[in-house]
Protein backbone atom coordinates (compact mmCIF):
# COMPACT_ATOMS: atom_id res chain seq x y z
CA UNK A 1 0.00 0.00 0.00
CA UNK A 2 1.04 3.30 -1.01
CA UNK A 3 -0.03 6.51 -0.45
CA UNK A 4 -1.20 7.40 -4.02
CA UNK A 5 -3.57 4.32 -3.48
CA UNK A 6 -5.50 4.87 -0.49
CA UNK A 7 -8.95 5.41 -0.55
CA UNK A 8 -11.51 5.79 1.99
CA UNK A 9 -13.55 3.34 3.53
CA UNK A 10 -16.62 1.69 0.84
CA UNK A 11 -19.81 3.94 1.43
CA UNK A 12 -18.23 6.44 4.16
CA UNK A 13 -17.88 9.36 1.83
CA UNK A 14 -21.17 10.64 0.47
CA UNK A 15 -22.20 13.17 -2.10
CA UNK A 16 -22.80 16.54 -1.24
CA UNK A 17 -26.49 17.27 -1.98
CA UNK A 18 -26.30 20.14 -5.04
CA UNK A 19 -29.62 22.36 -3.90
CA UNK A 20 -30.47 25.01 -6.82
CA UNK A 21 -28.73 23.64 -9.63
CA UNK A 22 -31.12 23.45 -12.40
CA UNK A 23 -34.52 21.31 -12.74
CA UNK A 24 -32.57 18.23 -13.88
CA UNK A 25 -31.24 18.00 -10.72
CA UNK A 26 -34.23 17.05 -9.18
CA UNK A 27 -33.28 20.13 -6.80
CA UNK A 28 -33.85 23.19 -8.61
CA UNK A 29 -36.44 25.76 -8.37
CA UNK A 30 -37.19 25.54 -4.05
CA UNK A 31 -34.28 23.93 -3.48
CA UNK A 32 -36.33 21.62 -1.49
CA UNK A 33 -37.61 24.69 0.56
CA UNK A 34 -41.32 24.52 0.01
CA UNK A 35 -42.31 27.92 -1.34
CA UNK A 36 -42.62 31.42 0.54
CA UNK A 37 -42.46 32.30 4.03
CA UNK A 38 -39.65 33.04 6.37
CA UNK A 39 -38.26 29.26 6.13
CA UNK A 40 -37.74 29.70 2.01
CA UNK A 41 -35.33 32.55 2.84
CA UNK A 42 -31.63 32.55 3.32
CA UNK A 43 -30.35 33.62 6.41
CA UNK A 44 -33.63 31.73 8.25
CA UNK A 45 -32.91 30.83 12.00
CA UNK A 46 -36.09 29.37 14.29
CA UNK A 47 -35.83 31.23 17.47
CA UNK A 48 -36.84 30.00 20.61
CA UNK A 49 -40.47 31.73 21.27
CA UNK A 50 -41.08 32.58 17.90
CA UNK A 51 -44.55 31.82 17.19
CA UNK A 52 -44.63 32.91 13.34
CA UNK A 53 -45.68 36.61 13.58
CA UNK A 54 -48.18 35.76 16.31
CA UNK A 55 -47.65 37.75 19.33
CA UNK A 56 -45.31 35.60 21.32
CA UNK A 57 -46.67 34.34 24.68
CA UNK A 58 -44.28 36.24 26.67
CA UNK A 59 -45.33 39.34 25.56
CA UNK A 60 -48.67 38.39 25.53
CA UNK A 61 -48.93 37.78 29.63
CA UNK A 62 -48.92 40.50 31.87
CA UNK A 63 -45.65 41.18 34.65
CA UNK A 64 -46.32 40.23 38.07
CA UNK A 65 -44.50 40.88 41.23
CA UNK A 66 -41.17 40.41 41.53
CA UNK A 67 -38.78 38.00 43.44
CA UNK A 68 -36.88 39.28 46.52
CA UNK A 69 -33.28 38.43 46.11
CA UNK A 70 -32.54 39.23 49.72
CA UNK A 71 -35.59 36.63 51.12
CA UNK A 72 -35.28 34.28 54.06
CA UNK A 73 -36.05 30.90 53.78
CA UNK A 74 -37.05 29.18 57.42
CA UNK A 75 -38.61 25.74 58.39
CA UNK A 76 -41.21 27.18 60.51
CA UNK A 77 -42.13 24.46 63.01
CA UNK A 78 -45.07 25.84 65.98
CA UNK A 79 -44.74 24.94 69.51
CA UNK A 80 -47.99 22.70 68.90
CA UNK A 81 -45.38 20.41 66.91
CA UNK A 82 -42.55 20.52 69.22
CA UNK A 83 -43.85 18.11 71.58
CA UNK A 84 -45.05 15.36 69.15
CA UNK A 85 -41.84 15.52 67.07
CA UNK A 86 -39.36 15.67 70.78
CA UNK A 87 -41.18 12.82 72.33
CA UNK A 88 -41.12 10.74 68.49
CA UNK A 89 -37.14 11.19 68.22
CA UNK A 90 -36.52 11.74 71.79
CA UNK A 91 -35.05 15.01 71.29
CA UNK A 92 -33.85 16.60 74.41
CA UNK A 93 -31.94 19.57 72.50
CA UNK A 94 -34.38 21.06 69.57
CA UNK A 95 -31.62 22.29 67.05
CA UNK A 96 -30.55 22.72 63.25
CA UNK A 97 -28.45 19.43 63.43
CA UNK A 98 -31.01 17.02 65.43
CA UNK A 99 -33.88 17.76 63.00
CA UNK A 100 -31.07 17.42 59.99
CA UNK A 101 -30.06 14.32 61.88
CA UNK A 102 -33.81 13.10 61.74
CA UNK A 103 -34.49 14.06 58.47
CA UNK A 104 -36.67 17.10 59.13
CA UNK A 105 -34.68 19.66 57.49
CA UNK A 106 -32.21 19.85 54.97
CA UNK A 107 -28.20 20.65 55.96
CA UNK A 108 -28.76 24.14 54.85
CA UNK A 109 -32.31 24.61 56.29
CA UNK A 110 -32.96 27.99 58.98
CA UNK A 111 -35.06 27.14 61.62
CA UNK A 112 -37.59 29.33 63.11
CA UNK A 113 -40.29 28.87 66.23
CA UNK A 114 -43.42 30.21 66.25
CA UNK A 115 -46.08 29.98 69.00
CA UNK A 116 -48.95 28.68 67.75
CA UNK A 117 -50.02 25.78 70.22
CA UNK A 118 -48.10 24.88 74.25
CA UNK A 119 -45.09 23.27 74.84
CA UNK A 120 -44.95 21.36 77.77
CA UNK A 121 -41.76 19.58 77.12
CA UNK A 122 -38.49 21.30 79.26
CA UNK A 123 -36.29 21.69 75.88
CA UNK A 124 -33.30 23.51 74.96
CA UNK A 125 -33.60 25.61 71.73
CA UNK A 126 -30.92 25.38 69.45
CA UNK A 127 -32.26 27.62 66.54
CA UNK A 128 -32.02 30.60 63.69
CA UNK A 129 -35.15 32.80 65.04
CA UNK A 130 -38.16 32.57 67.33
CA UNK A 131 -40.76 35.03 67.87
CA UNK A 132 -41.55 36.70 70.96
CA UNK A 133 -44.83 34.76 72.41
CA UNK A 134 -42.76 31.49 71.71
CA UNK A 135 -39.94 32.57 73.30
CA UNK A 136 -41.80 33.61 76.41
CA UNK A 137 -44.02 30.27 76.19
CA UNK A 138 -40.55 28.52 75.81
CA UNK A 139 -39.54 30.31 78.99
CA UNK A 140 -42.26 29.62 80.97
CA UNK A 141 -42.02 25.74 80.57
CA UNK A 142 -38.91 26.06 82.08
CA UNK A 143 -36.63 25.72 78.58
CA UNK A 144 -34.25 27.80 77.52
CA UNK A 145 -33.79 29.51 74.33
CA UNK A 146 -30.79 30.24 72.16
CA UNK A 147 -30.79 32.29 68.58
CA UNK A 148 -28.24 31.58 66.12
CA UNK A 149 -26.35 34.56 64.14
Amino acid sequence: MKLHNIKPAKGSVHKQKRLGRGEASGKGGTSTKGNKGHQSRSGFKNRIAHEGGQMPIQRRLPKRGFKNINRVEYKVFNLGQIDHLSEKYSLLEFSAENLYANGLIGKTDRVKILANGEVKAKLKFVVNAVSDKAKQAIEEAGGTVEILK
